[in-house]
């Protein structure tokens, strides 16, 4: 279900407080705990900005941005969710700001719109969990998850509600060694649709399902926990996620939005993302010990073509027949 959470400014300890004079308003898929972390470390450093947040997963906040679209406006000034291509749709209807943030330099190049309308926060590649309770040697490539023995062992997001879980889709099908006839066969072996990749990794984990394709930060944080679970990442190619920022082009709050666009892949900003479990998305900042950096990983990249109706129709295809 939807939150809707109210992230207060930190007041500053002088002989007058500083009040905000501007309300942000934030929409994005990141879990709430997480993004909670990256405003109170926002408004310590901006005590003049209240950042409004509308948490969600990403097609609940698509169906909600079409809505406001078409009834008087976007409430929202920020989104920042899972895919690129939700950003790309938006580009190409012309509702975002065109904006190059700070520092952009130091990132990896390929995060970054060309056209300067959004860039890659987070780096999140999916990848094959397990129970270590049920598995010694676990699968180690999407090709054998199609395989018959693994029926009814997997666990994976619903296409239809997360924008990782379409990207995915979309992914597999493009990729050579897969393709939608590896698609078709995997979804017929039943994998179990959830609503959240969080869900995913606290099955896996519990033991309810041995299997998972999940948010590598997922299986992390769980892991660190101290839960029966780990990861591999699959032999054929992970599929990313890069949970971009863009700016809504019709905001009156610009100057914010930009301020708050800079923080999230500033050095401060991206130190926070690698102690939350995810891959930085700068060169200079490393991730936390033992996390490989993006160049160890084999990442399966999407071809920027595919329509929003070609996505639409594969994810309505796997889901249907899972």
């Amino acid at each position: 279900m939807s939150t809707l959470t109210r992230a207060r400014t930190v007041q500053q300890s002088t002989t007058s407080h500083l009040r905000a004079t501007t309300v942000l308003r934030l929409y994005t898929s990141e879990p709430r705990y997480k993004i909670d972390e990256v405003i109170e470390a926002f408004t310590a450093l901006n005590p003049d900005i209240d950042v409004d947040v509308f948490r969600a997963p990403t097609g609940e906040l698509k169906s909600r941005i079409e809505v406001s679209s078409a009834t008087g406006g976007i409430s929202a000034d920020v989104l920042m969710a899972a895919d690129a291509e939700t950003f790309e749709d938006y580009k190409a209807r012309d509702l975002l700001l065109r904006y190059t943030p700070a520092d952009v330099a130091a990132l990896h190049g390929n995060l970054v719109d060309p056209d300067g309308y959004y860039v890659g926060t987070r780096i999140i590649p999916s990848v094959i969990a397990y129970n270590t309770g049920a598995y010694i040697t676990p699968p180690r490539s999407w090709k054998v998850l199609s395989e018959r023995r693994f029926s009814g062992q997997v666990a994976i997001v619903n296409p239809l509600i997360s924008g990782a879980g379409m990207h995915n889709a979309k992914v597999w099908s493009e990729t050579p060694s897969l393709g939608r006839s590896w698609l078709r066969d995997f979804s017929a072996n039943r994998p179990r649709m959830v609503h959240s990749n969080v869900w995913v990794g606290e099955l896996v984990a519990a033991g309810a399902q041995p299997l998972g394709i999940v948010a590598d930060y997922v299986a992390r944080d769980l892991a660190a926990r101290g839960l029966p679970i780990a990861f591999e990442y699959p032999t054929d190619g992970a599929p990313y996620v890069t949970q971009p920022v863009g700016i809504f082009k019709d905001t009156p709050n610009a100057q914010a939005a930009k301020r708050f666009v800079d923080f999230l892949v500033s050095f401060e900003g991206q130190e926070i993302a690698s102690a939350q479990h995810y891959i930085p998305v700068r060169r200079d900042v490393l991730p936390p010990a033992g996390f490989p950096r993006p160049v160890g990983i084999r990442l399966l990249a999407p071809k920027p073509t595919t329509t929003t109706r070609t996505k639409g129709a594969l994810a309505r295809t796997h889901a249907s027949v899972a």
